[in-house]
Protein backbone atom coordinates (compact mmCIF):
# COMPACT_ATOMS: atom_id res chain seq x y z
CA UNK A 1 0.00 0.00 0.00
CA UNK A 2 1.58 3.42 -1.03
CA UNK A 3 2.29 5.84 2.31
CA UNK A 4 0.64 8.56 2.93
CA UNK A 5 0.44 11.76 5.47
CA UNK A 6 -1.62 10.18 8.72
CA UNK A 7 -3.95 11.70 11.45
CA UNK A 8 -4.73 10.35 14.30
CA UNK A 9 -7.99 10.75 16.82
CA UNK A 10 -7.32 12.40 20.13
CA UNK A 11 -7.13 10.30 22.84
CA UNK A 12 -8.99 12.75 25.99
CA UNK A 13 -7.79 12.19 29.60
CA UNK A 14 -10.18 13.61 31.84
CA UNK A 15 -7.55 15.13 34.82
CA UNK A 16 -8.73 17.21 38.24
CA UNK A 17 -6.36 19.98 36.84
CA UNK A 18 -7.77 20.25 33.62
CA UNK A 19 -10.02 22.50 32.23
CA UNK A 20 -11.34 22.58 28.31
CA UNK A 21 -8.76 25.20 26.73
CA UNK A 22 -7.46 22.40 24.70
CA UNK A 23 -10.73 22.31 22.60
CA UNK A 24 -11.45 25.89 22.90
CA UNK A 25 -7.87 26.44 21.89
CA UNK A 26 -7.91 24.13 18.55
CA UNK A 27 -12.01 24.51 17.86
CA UNK A 28 -12.59 21.23 18.68
CA UNK A 29 -15.94 19.95 19.77
CA UNK A 30 -15.52 18.93 23.62
CA UNK A 31 -16.74 15.40 24.38
CA UNK A 32 -16.75 15.24 28.01
CA UNK A 33 -18.11 17.86 30.53
CA UNK A 34 -15.08 16.63 32.75
CA UNK A 35 -12.20 18.75 33.06
CA UNK A 36 -9.43 17.32 30.33
CA UNK A 37 -5.79 17.95 31.08
CA UNK A 38 -4.31 16.29 28.50
CA UNK A 39 -5.35 15.12 25.11
CA UNK A 40 -2.65 12.85 23.22
CA UNK A 41 -2.21 12.91 19.59
CA UNK A 42 -0.02 10.05 18.73
CA UNK A 43 0.72 7.19 21.34
CA UNK A 44 1.82 3.93 20.67
CA UNK A 45 1.59 2.21 24.54
CA UNK A 46 -0.15 -0.70 25.18
CA UNK A 47 -3.08 1.17 26.97
CA UNK A 48 -3.39 3.64 24.71
CA UNK A 49 -3.19 3.48 20.53
CA UNK A 50 -3.90 6.48 18.50
CA UNK A 51 -6.30 5.28 16.09
CA UNK A 52 -5.56 6.34 12.10
CA UNK A 53 -8.90 8.78 11.13
CA UNK A 54 -7.92 9.20 7.57
CA UNK A 55 -6.91 7.24 4.19
CA UNK A 56 -7.23 3.44 3.86
CA UNK A 57 -5.77 3.10 6.90
CA UNK A 58 -8.78 4.64 8.73
CA UNK A 59 -9.37 2.66 11.96
CA UNK A 60 -5.88 1.18 12.20
CA UNK A 61 -3.62 1.53 15.43
CA UNK A 62 -0.63 3.06 15.32
CA UNK A 63 1.01 0.15 16.51
CA UNK A 64 -0.83 -1.96 13.43
CA UNK A 65 0.61 1.01 10.88
CA UNK A 66 4.31 0.40 12.18
CA UNK A 67 3.85 -3.40 11.43
CA UNK A 68 2.06 -3.12 8.11
CA UNK A 69 4.19 -0.08 6.64
CA UNK A 70 7.82 -0.85 8.62
CA UNK A 71 10.56 0.83 7.43
CA UNK A 72 8.38 3.03 4.76
CA UNK A 73 6.98 4.56 8.12
CA UNK A 74 10.30 4.56 10.18
CA UNK A 75 12.83 4.95 7.10
CA UNK A 76 16.34 5.00 9.58
CA UNK A 77 14.93 5.36 13.25
CA UNK A 78 14.55 2.47 15.24
CA UNK A 79 11.42 1.52 17.39
CA UNK A 80 11.81 2.31 21.28
CA UNK A 81 11.11 -1.59 22.92
CA UNK A 82 9.15 -2.41 19.74
CA UNK A 83 7.22 0.72 19.81
CA UNK A 84 6.86 4.49 17.89
CA UNK A 85 9.43 6.24 19.25
CA UNK A 86 7.52 9.53 20.16
CA UNK A 87 4.04 10.05 22.36
CA UNK A 88 2.64 13.61 21.31
CA UNK A 89 0.33 15.37 24.16
CA UNK A 90 -1.29 18.71 24.51
CA UNK A 91 -1.56 19.55 28.19
CA UNK A 92 -4.37 22.07 30.04
CA UNK A 93 -2.98 22.77 33.45
CA UNK A 94 -6.38 24.59 34.81
CA UNK A 95 -4.97 24.03 37.93
CA UNK A 96 -1.42 23.25 39.21
CA UNK A 97 -0.07 19.51 38.76
CA UNK A 98 2.06 17.52 40.78
CA UNK A 99 5.33 17.96 41.73
CA UNK A 100 6.93 14.68 39.92
CA UNK A 101 9.74 12.99 38.52
CA UNK A 102 10.48 10.21 35.59
CA UNK A 103 13.23 7.91 36.43
CA UNK A 104 16.46 7.43 34.12
CA UNK A 105 17.52 3.80 32.76
CA UNK A 106 19.72 2.82 35.65
CA UNK A 107 16.67 4.33 38.26
CA UNK A 108 14.32 2.51 36.46
CA UNK A 109 16.21 -0.97 36.47
CA UNK A 110 17.08 -0.52 39.90
CA UNK A 111 13.21 -0.09 40.91
CA UNK A 112 12.14 -3.03 39.00
CA UNK A 113 9.22 -0.85 37.50
CA UNK A 114 9.13 -0.51 32.90
CA UNK A 115 12.57 0.23 31.74
CA UNK A 116 11.19 3.26 30.03
CA UNK A 117 12.96 6.80 30.23
CA UNK A 118 10.55 9.81 29.66
CA UNK A 119 12.38 12.48 28.38
CA UNK A 120 10.23 15.58 27.34
CA UNK A 121 10.32 19.20 26.00
CA UNK A 122 7.12 21.24 26.63
CA UNK A 123 6.09 24.27 24.12
CA UNK A 124 4.12 26.93 25.71
CA UNK A 125 1.25 27.52 23.27
CA UNK A 126 -0.38 30.11 25.50
CA UNK A 127 -0.21 31.20 29.53
CA UNK A 128 -1.91 33.73 31.60
CA UNK A 129 0.44 36.56 32.53
CA UNK A 130 2.52 35.38 35.59
CA UNK A 131 2.08 31.99 34.66
CA UNK A 132 4.91 29.69 36.27
CA UNK A 133 6.34 26.25 36.12
CA UNK A 134 8.64 24.06 38.43
CA UNK A 135 11.40 23.21 36.54
CA UNK A 136 14.31 21.34 37.59
CA UNK A 137 15.68 21.86 41.84
CA UNK A 138 17.67 24.93 42.84
CA UNK A 139 21.29 25.25 42.65
CA UNK A 140 23.11 23.88 45.79
CA UNK A 141 20.23 21.85 46.93
CA UNK A 142 21.54 18.42 49.00
CA UNK A 143 19.56 15.33 48.75
CA UNK A 144 18.74 15.47 52.21
CA UNK A 145 17.74 19.06 52.28
CA UNK A 146 15.29 18.10 49.04
CA UNK A 147 13.87 14.68 51.14
CA UNK A 148 13.09 16.90 54.29
CA UNK A 149 11.35 19.35 52.00
CA UNK A 150 9.60 16.74 50.26
CA UNK A 151 8.23 14.92 53.19
CA UNK A 152 7.12 18.12 55.08
CA UNK A 153 5.28 19.60 52.14
CA UNK A 154 7.47 22.77 52.53
CA UNK A 155 9.05 22.77 48.91
CA UNK A 156 9.57 26.40 48.26
CA UNK A 157 12.93 26.60 48.67
CA UNK A 158 14.20 23.62 47.05
CA UNK A 159 12.55 24.00 43.22
CA UNK A 160 13.95 25.99 40.66
CA UNK A 161 10.74 28.45 39.59
CA UNK A 162 10.60 29.93 36.02
CA UNK A 163 8.24 32.62 34.80
CA UNK A 164 6.70 31.17 30.90
CA UNK A 165 5.22 33.00 27.67
CA UNK A 166 4.03 31.52 24.68
CA UNK A 167 6.49 30.31 22.27
CA UNK A 168 9.03 29.70 25.26
CA UNK A 169 10.40 25.44 25.04
CA UNK A 170 11.67 23.58 27.66
CA UNK A 171 13.99 20.47 27.70
CA UNK A 172 13.15 18.33 31.02
CA UNK A 173 15.13 14.81 30.96
CA UNK A 174 14.61 12.18 33.12
CA UNK A 175 15.71 13.16 36.44
CA UNK A 176 14.51 15.94 36.68
CA UNK A 177 11.54 17.58 39.48
CA UNK A 178 9.10 19.33 37.32
CA UNK A 179 5.44 20.30 37.27
CA UNK A 180 2.90 23.15 35.81
CA UNK A 181 1.68 26.40 37.16
CA UNK A 182 -2.03 26.92 36.41
CA UNK A 183 -3.05 29.32 33.47
CA UNK A 184 -0.35 27.14 31.00
CA UNK A 185 -1.42 25.42 28.04
CA UNK A 186 0.91 23.45 26.08
CA UNK A 187 2.53 20.67 23.50
CA UNK A 188 4.94 17.80 24.72
CA UNK A 189 7.20 15.89 22.62
CA UNK A 190 8.28 12.75 24.93
CA UNK A 191 9.59 9.60 24.78
CA UNK A 192 6.79 6.47 24.72
CA UNK A 193 6.78 6.29 28.36
CA UNK A 194 3.89 7.22 31.09
CA UNK A 195 6.27 5.88 34.28
CA UNK A 196 5.34 8.96 36.58
CA UNK A 197 6.80 9.46 40.66
CA UNK A 198 4.59 11.94 42.01
CA UNK A 199 6.67 13.97 45.08
CA UNK A 200 4.10 16.09 46.43
CA UNK A 201 0.26 17.24 45.10
CA UNK A 202 -0.13 20.52 46.89
CA UNK A 203 -2.94 18.66 49.75
CA UNK A 204 -5.52 18.02 47.52
CA UNK A 205 -8.47 15.87 47.61
CA UNK A 206 -9.30 13.65 44.83
CA UNK A 207 -13.14 14.27 44.42
CA UNK A 208 -13.19 10.24 42.17
CA UNK A 209 -11.95 8.86 45.79
CA UNK A 210 -12.61 11.32 48.77
CA UNK A 211 -8.70 11.05 49.36
CA UNK A 212 -5.43 12.24 48.93
CA UNK A 213 -3.58 10.73 45.43
CA UNK A 214 -0.71 8.66 45.89
CA UNK A 215 2.55 9.52 46.58
CA UNK A 216 5.70 8.06 45.89
CA UNK A 217 8.33 9.54 47.95
CA UNK A 218 11.04 6.55 47.80
CA UNK A 219 10.69 6.44 44.31
CA UNK A 220 10.93 10.07 43.68
CA UNK A 221 14.25 10.30 45.78
CA UNK A 222 15.71 7.78 43.48
CA UNK A 223 14.79 9.40 40.48
CA UNK A 224 16.17 12.85 41.31
CA UNK A 225 19.32 13.36 39.53
CA UNK A 226 21.57 16.20 42.32
CA UNK A 227 24.55 15.88 40.28
CA UNK A 228 23.33 17.55 36.93
CA UNK A 229 23.40 21.31 36.93
CA UNK A 230 20.55 23.43 37.38
CA UNK A 231 18.41 22.72 33.83
CA UNK A 232 18.31 25.34 30.97
CA UNK A 233 16.15 25.14 27.71
CA UNK A 234 18.23 24.87 24.33
CA UNK A 235 19.54 27.83 23.22
CA UNK A 236 16.63 28.54 20.01
CA UNK A 237 19.18 28.86 16.41
CA UNK A 238 17.84 29.60 13.23
CA UNK A 239 19.50 27.33 11.13
CA UNK A 240 17.06 27.88 7.65
CA UNK A 241 15.88 31.50 6.61
CA UNK A 242 15.22 32.76 3.12
CA UNK A 243 12.45 35.29 2.31
CA UNK A 244 9.22 32.85 2.82
CA UNK A 245 10.76 30.36 5.36
CA UNK A 246 12.51 30.35 8.99
CA UNK A 247 13.31 27.32 10.85
CA UNK A 248 14.65 27.15 14.50
CA UNK A 249 15.71 24.56 16.67
CA UNK A 250 13.70 24.87 19.86
CA UNK A 251 15.20 21.63 21.65
CA UNK A 252 17.52 18.93 20.59
CA UNK A 253 18.12 15.56 22.12
CA UNK A 254 19.09 12.34 21.56
CA UNK A 255 15.75 10.97 21.57
CA UNK A 256 14.30 14.23 19.41
CA UNK A 257 14.80 17.09 18.13
CA UNK A 258 11.81 20.24 18.14
CA UNK A 259 11.92 22.92 15.56
CA UNK A 260 9.51 25.63 14.56
CA UNK A 261 8.82 26.32 11.37
CA UNK A 262 7.14 29.56 9.69
CA UNK A 263 5.96 30.09 5.87
CA UNK A 264 4.63 32.70 4.10
CA UNK A 265 1.59 32.59 2.01
CA UNK A 266 2.45 30.58 -1.36
CA UNK A 267 5.74 29.10 -0.07
CA UNK A 268 6.21 25.31 -0.66
CA UNK A 269 8.49 22.89 1.06
CA UNK A 270 9.52 20.02 -0.26
CA UNK A 271 9.99 16.53 1.87
CA UNK A 272 13.07 14.58 1.41
CA UNK A 273 12.69 12.78 4.65
CA UNK A 274 14.45 9.46 5.70
CA UNK A 275 12.16 9.04 8.88
CA UNK A 276 9.29 9.87 10.15
CA UNK A 277 8.46 13.82 10.95
CA UNK A 278 5.43 14.87 13.31
CA UNK A 279 3.96 18.13 12.23
CA UNK A 280 2.12 19.91 15.52
CA UNK A 281 -0.15 22.96 13.22
CA UNK A 282 -0.36 26.10 15.51
CA UNK A 283 -1.83 28.24 12.53
CA UNK A 284 -2.07 28.87 9.15
CA UNK A 285 -3.51 26.69 6.16
CA UNK A 286 -2.00 24.67 3.70
CA UNK A 287 -1.92 21.18 1.91
CA UNK A 288 0.41 18.39 1.27
CA UNK A 289 0.52 16.50 -1.94
CA UNK A 290 2.85 13.44 -3.18
CA UNK A 291 2.54 11.28 -6.06
CA UNK A 292 -0.30 9.78 -7.59
CA UNK A 293 -2.21 12.62 -7.14
CA UNK A 294 -2.59 12.58 -3.37
CA UNK A 295 -3.52 15.72 -1.37
CA UNK A 296 -4.46 16.55 2.07
CA UNK A 297 -5.26 20.18 3.60
CA UNK A 298 -3.47 20.86 6.83
CA UNK A 299 -4.67 23.47 9.41
CA UNK A 300 -4.39 24.59 13.06
CA UNK A 301 -6.69 21.33 14.26
CA UNK A 302 -4.14 19.13 12.81
CA UNK A 303 -0.85 16.82 14.20
CA UNK A 304 0.01 15.32 11.24
CA UNK A 305 2.66 11.90 10.86
CA UNK A 306 4.40 11.63 7.53
CA UNK A 307 6.25 8.74 6.82
CA UNK A 308 9.81 8.23 5.86
CA UNK A 309 8.75 7.21 2.30
CA UNK A 310 6.97 10.39 1.32
CA UNK A 311 10.34 11.76 -0.18
CA UNK A 312 8.66 13.10 -3.23
CA UNK A 313 5.53 15.02 -0.78
CA UNK A 314 5.61 18.85 -0.69
CA UNK A 315 3.88 21.53 1.49
CA UNK A 316 1.99 23.81 -0.08
CA UNK A 317 0.91 27.20 2.25
CA UNK A 318 -2.27 29.20 1.70
CA UNK A 319 -2.28 30.88 4.42
CA UNK A 320 0.81 32.05 6.41
CA UNK A 321 1.59 28.81 8.73
CA UNK A 322 3.76 27.88 11.33
CA UNK A 323 4.06 24.61 13.00
CA UNK A 324 6.45 22.58 15.37
CA UNK A 325 8.37 19.86 13.34
CA UNK A 326 9.33 17.09 15.53
CA UNK A 327 12.37 14.20 14.27
CA UNK A 328 14.65 11.82 15.80
CA UNK A 329 17.89 12.47 15.19
CA UNK A 330 21.13 10.34 14.12
CA UNK A 331 24.27 12.24 16.15
CA UNK A 332 25.36 13.94 13.06
CA UNK A 333 22.31 16.37 14.07
CA UNK A 334 23.05 16.89 17.31
CA UNK A 335 25.98 19.33 17.28
CA UNK A 336 26.80 21.01 20.46
CA UNK A 337 24.72 23.60 20.89
CA UNK A 338 25.69 26.56 23.22
CA UNK A 339 23.91 26.78 26.88
CA UNK A 340 21.73 30.23 27.45
CA UNK A 341 22.25 32.58 30.46
CA UNK A 342 19.99 31.15 33.19
CA UNK A 343 16.69 31.80 33.09
CA UNK A 344 14.91 34.86 34.91
CA UNK A 345 13.30 33.54 37.96
CA UNK A 346 9.87 34.39 39.14
CA UNK A 347 8.71 38.08 39.71
CA UNK A 348 9.82 39.04 43.08
CA UNK A 349 6.74 39.17 45.45
CA UNK A 350 5.75 35.29 44.57
CA UNK A 351 6.83 33.18 47.52
CA UNK A 352 6.98 29.47 47.04
CA UNK A 353 5.83 27.40 44.41
CA UNK A 354 2.09 26.99 45.63
CA UNK A 355 0.33 29.97 43.80
CA UNK A 356 2.12 29.61 40.57
CA UNK A 357 0.70 32.89 39.62
CA UNK A 358 -3.37 32.03 39.45
CA UNK A 359 -4.72 32.35 42.45
CA UNK A 360 -7.51 29.56 42.57
CA UNK A 361 -8.10 27.35 45.78
CA UNK A 362 -7.30 24.77 46.23
CA UNK A 363 -3.92 24.27 43.79
CA UNK A 364 -4.65 21.31 41.57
Amino acid sequence: MPVYPLVFEPICKPRIWGGGRIFAFFGRPRPTAEPVGESWELADLEADQSRVINGPLRGETLAEVVAAWGRDLMGHVELIDGRFPLLIKFLDAAEPLSVQVHPSEAVARRLGGPVRIKHEAWYILSAEPGSVICHGHEAGVTASAFREAMLTGQMDGVLRRVAVKPGDCYYLPSGTPHALGSGILLAEVQTPSDVTYRMYDWDRIDPATGKSRELHLKQAMECVDFDSPPPSPMQERSHIGTVSTAVTRLAACPFFVVEKVRMSEGAQREMPYDEPVVWIVLGGRGRIDWSGGGSMPFGKVNVVLLPAALRDGRGSIDEAAQWLEVTVPIPSDLAAYDRPPPEQPAPTGQTGFVPLNVPKAPPA
